[in-house]
C-alpha cells in the first residue's frame, strides 16, 4: 500500500506535515508505505532532524509548491513539478494508492476531477466531513464545498456515495440518510430539496429516513446528511467554530472537543477513481497523522471499488 502525502501544502508545511507523517508511520504495518512529495533532500534532512529514519519513507522529488492564492487550473498546468501535480500524476498512473494534501483546495479538486477523474456514472464528486453526535460516534455531511449549485440527481447520488462511505469506511450498518432541509414535512424546502425528496424516497440502494433539520445534525436522527455544497460549507464552517468558541470562552467539554478538525484529518473527495483527501490549511501534525490514517482506511476498505460497483 502506497499512501501519498504532500509535504509542501498547508500553512505549517513542511514541518507539520513531516512530523505528522512520522507519527502516522509508527501506526502502519510493514506493507504500508508513506510516499512523500516535496523537496527530497530537504525532507530527508528534516526527518533525520526529528529523530526518525528517512529509509522508512518513499520519496518523489517535487520541489515546487502551489500556494493557497494561485489559480488552481493554471498552477497545476504551469507547475508540473509541484507536489500536488506530481501527486496526481502518480495517482493516475497507479504508482500510489491515495493522495492527500493540506494545500490549495482548488488545485486538489482540479487534480481529482481532471487527473484521476470521476467514477463512470457519477455526475460530480462531493466533499464529505464528519459531524459529531451527542451520544457517541459521528455522522457524515456531504457535499461541503465541491458543488455550490446542485441538481436533484446530484444530491441523490451524494446520498448513495455517502451511504457507501459510512458503511464501508466507518462500519455503520445500513446508514440512515437524511435530506438537510428547513422542515421535516415532505413538501418543505426550496426547489432543490422539494425535487430531490422523491428521488431519495424511490432510491432502493439507500436507507432514506426523510428530511433532517439543522437541529438534527448532532443527534441519532441520521448517519448521512445530504445537501448542496453551498449549504454544507456554511454548516461546516459554523460547526468548526464551536470548538474555537469553547477555547476562547475557557471551558472544556468532551463533546465540543470532537469538533476539533484535527481528529478527522481531512475531508475526502468522494466519487473519484482513487482516495483523495483535502486537509485543513492550518493542519497540525495530529491532523496530518489522521489524514494519513484515513487514507489507509479508505484504501483498505476498497471504497472506490464499492462506488464503481454501485454505479455500474
Amino acid at each position: 500500500m502506497k499512501i501519498g502525502l504532500d509535504v509542501l501544502g498547508g500553512d505549517y508545511a513542511p514541518d507539520s506535515n513531516i512530523k505528522g507523517a512520522i507519527e502516522a508511520q509508527k501506526l502502519l504495518d510493514e506493507s504500508q508505505r508513506i510516499v512523500l512529495f516535496g523537496d527530497e533532500s530537504a525532507t530527508k534532512k528534516a526527518i533525520e532532524a526529528a529523530g526518525s529514519d528517512p529509509s522508512k519513507f518513499d520519496y518523489v522529488h517535487a520541489p515546487e509548491n502551489i500556494s493557497m492564492h494561485e489559480h488552481p487550473t493554471k498552477a497545476i498546468t504551469q507547475k508540473p513539478d509541484s507536489s500536488i501535480a506530481k501527486g496526481f500524476e502518480l495517482l493516475k498512473a497507479g504508482e500510489i494508492d491515495s493522495f492527500s494534501s493540506a494545500g490549495n483546495t482548488g488545485a486538489m479538486l482540479v487534480g481529482a476531477m481532471f487527473s484521476v477523474k470521476t467514477v463512470p456514472g457519477v455526475m460530480r464528486p462531493a466533499i464529505a466531513t464528519n459531524v459529531p453526535k451527542l451520544k457517541t460516534g459521528f455522522g457524515i455531511l456531504l457535499d461541503v464545498g465541491a458543488n455550490a449549485d446542485c441538481k436533484p440527481e446530484m444530491l441523490n447520488q451524494f446520498a448513495l456515495i455517502g451511504s457507501l462511505y459510512a458503511e464501508h469506511v466507518y462500519g455503520i450498518k445500513s446508514p440512515k440518510v437524511g435530506l438537510l432541509n428547513i422542515g421535516e414535512e415532505e413538501e418543505k424546502g426550496n426547489n432543490l430539496t422539494i425535487a430531490t425528496y422523491p428521488l431519495l424516497k424511490a432510491n432502493d440502494k439507500i436507507n432514506f429516513i426523510g428530511n433532517a433539520e439543522g437541529r438534527d445534525l448532532f443527534s441519532e436522527h441520521a448517519d448521512v446528511f445530504v445537501c448542496d455544497g453551498y449549504t454544507g460549507n456554511v454548516v461546516l464552517k459554523l460547526a468548526e467554530s464551536f470548538y474555537v468558541v469553547t477555547l476562547k470562552k475557557g471551558f472544556k467539554d468532551p463533546f465540543f472537543d470532537r469538533f476539533n478538525y484535527e481528529q478527522y484529518g481531512g475531508s475526502p473527495i468522494l466519487g473519484v477513481n482513487a482516495p483523495v483527501i483535502i486537509g485543513h490549511g492550518i493542519s497540525t501534525p495530529e491532523a496530518i497523522k489522521n489524514m494519513v490514517l484515513l487514507s489507509r482506511d479508505m484504501i483498505a476498505s476498497q471504497f472506490v471499488e464499492k462506488i464503481r460497483s454501485a454505479f455500474n
